[in-house]
């Protein structure tokens, strides 16, 4: 099937891994999938409320989402839910915007996300640099730790600004309203998390573990701590399934709120295919990226009807899911089912959990996403490298992603060209040179002919190299060969200005003759019509005939 001439195909590998399903694979499936909820609720309910939004709004996220990531999805194991990668973008939206045109941004980037899948672009994710990814993967995190120190430290403040500098003021000027018991909360969940063995992890979180004893610690002996339930109303708390309820939607606000929605676009794309590769990497499997993305679309368009919040992929719950021998979709679906039914028989315990817990845990998983090795290796990596991820790194932080993505992938763009352009030389060769680089055959170059040797590839960055030609192409010069032999790709710039060559060559009764261009530089002369400029006598196989041309052509002009 094609749609607009681009081949569709809309196939879930839970289709492929249903093939010879047997019963021990579902009893595998399903303890991982139970294993996955378990640890995805407290992370469900802290993202929700890191982002602005209700406990409620994270879990039906995590449920809605799970559910359609994993069953519609291109990966065998990929656990789909909110993230904390979400986490700062979603609050400036909802404090610029308002939670109604957050959900409507959400629903427009599912569909941008599904028609990316759909136009099967999924692999240009692959071409974001690693320094993009990384630089505003560790100020995402960043993000969300200074996003928890109003819990954390027990802050009586109002509201957390959005933008960082007004952020980092007003928990400044609210620190003298500390409270040490909520501190040691904190620390007490960090403590649980931290210590808690790592071999008894796979079968029970240290999350779970932190979660479970410090919220009964604090309701035993009746801490006075901020929990869920005196924060938030009645009826904040999901304690049923979720309803259906379509978003107040203004037409006028559509242009504004287009880069928002592109910025979740993005976002929850790179996330997503990220984390298919890492599973990937664990599973010995392959995705299809295309097939992700259509999925995590649906699930992003699908989410903000039931008051759900951005769908991605996420990392930690996607290992947690193969380590307890995940190998179907099945197990994320289970996964989704596991909230659903924690969400319908456990609500009033929930709500009893602290928010400095949910803190302690949300603080160490923005710490475990921030990439320190990558601050102690700046000063081994190549200059251009380290000033893409700082100034990744700086915009994400104290600005927001959309700024810090536009300009991150500016800036390494800029650094990409010069790369190429630094690896592309234009260099006039004589008869000993050639002959030295094993063109013995090239015989007796003539008086009044230059050849030139280009190298690499010829891109707008690189064409100006062609100037040098331009200006020695009077004088005594009547022919210039150009051997085309090395150059592996070229664009309208470097044609344009191989064409300025060729007429003020041809405006002084001389002649260009082109040796040697490969394919892609072939076909682009030939469909710009500048191949029937030159003429099909000029345009030679190699030097030996670009030289015998040549003295065909000086004997005409005597």
């Amino acid at each position: 099937m094609k749609i607009a001439g681009v081949p569709f195909s809309f196939r879930p590998r839970l289709i492929d891994a249903l093939r010879g399903y047997t019963r021990a694979r579902l009893v595998a499936d399903v303890r991982a999938g139970l294993t996955v909820g378990v640890v995805a609720l407290p992370l469900a309910i802290g993202l929700g409320i890191a982002s602005g939004v209700s406990p409620g709004a994270g879990l039906y996220t995590a449920i809605i989402g799970g559910f359609i990531v994993s069953a519609l999805g291109g990966s065998r194991v990929q656990i789909g839910g909110p993230a904390g990668a979400f986490v700062g973008l979603v609050y400036a939206v909802i404090t610029q915007y308002g939670l109604p045109n957050l959900l409507i941004c959400t629903a427009m980037a599912g569909v941008f996300l599904f028609a990316l899948g759909a136009a099967r672009l999924g692999t240009l994710v692959k071409f974001i640099p690693h320094p993009v990814t990384t630089g505003f993967t560790c100020g995402i995190g960043v993000t969300i730790m200074l996003t928890q120190v109003k819990d954390f430290l027990g802050l009586r403040l109002a509201a957390v600004p959005a933008e960082f500098f007004a952020k980092i003021d007003a928990l400044a000027h609210a620190l003298p309203t500390l409270r040490w018991l909520t501190v040691g909360v904190g620390l007490a969940t960090v403590v649980a998390i931290a210590v808690w063995p790592k071999r008894w992890a796979r079968y029970l979180p240290g999350y779970n573990v932190a979660v479970v004893a410090v919220s009964l610690v604090v309701y035993l002996f009746r801490l006075p701590v901020d929990t869920i339930a005196s924060r938030f109303p009645t009826g904040a708390f999901p304690d049923g399934l979720p309803k259906f309820q379509v978003p107040a939607f203004d037409w006028v606000q559509l242009p504004e709120l287009m880069g928002p929605a592109l910025a979740i676009t993005v976002l929850g794309a790179i996330a997503a295919l990220l984390s298919a590769v890492v599973a990937d990497g664990m599973i010995d499997d392959r995705h299809d990226s295309n097939q992700e993305l259509m999925a995590q679309g649906i699930a992003n368009f699908v989410a903000p009807f039931f008051g759900g919040i951005p769908v991605t992929g996420v990392i930690t719950r996607t290992v947690t899911n193969i380590r307890n021998g995940a190998g179907s979709p099945i197990a994320g679906m289970v996964h989704a089912l596991t909230l659903l039914l924690i969400v319908l028989l456990a609500a009033p315990l929930a709500k009893f959990i602290p928010l400095a817990v949910l803190g302690g845990v949300l603080i160490v998983v923005a710490c475990k996403m921030v990439e320190w090795d990558e601050f102690v290796l700046i000063g081994r990596q190549p200059w251009g490298d380290a000033a893409v991820f700082l100034v990744t790194f700086a915009l994400t932080t104290c600005f927001d992603l959309t700024v810090a993505v536009k300009y991150g992938l500016i800036l390494a763009a800029a650094l990409f060209i010069k790369r190429v352009a630094d690896t592309t030389q234009v260099a006039a060769h004589d008869e000993a040179a050639l002959a030295g680089q094993g063109h013995e055959r090239v015989g007796v170059v003539p008086p009044g002919v230059i050849v030139y040797r280009v190298f690499g590839a010829l891109l707008f960055g690189a064409a100006d190299k062609l100037d040098t030609v331009i200006r020695r192409a009077g004088g005594d010069t009547r022919v210039i060969i150009l051997h085309l032999a090395a150059v592996t790709a070229m664009d309208s710039t470097a044609l344009h200005s191989l064409d300025l060559l060729h007429e003020k060559l041809r405006r002084h009764g001389r002649h260009l003759i082109l040796s040697g261009p490969h394919t892609q530089p072939y076909f682009a002369m030939d469909k710009a019509g500048f191949l029937d400029a030159v003429g099909a006598d000029n345009i030679v196989a190699d030097l030996p005939t670009a030289i015998t041309r040549a003295q065909v052509l000086l004997g005409r002009m005597e």
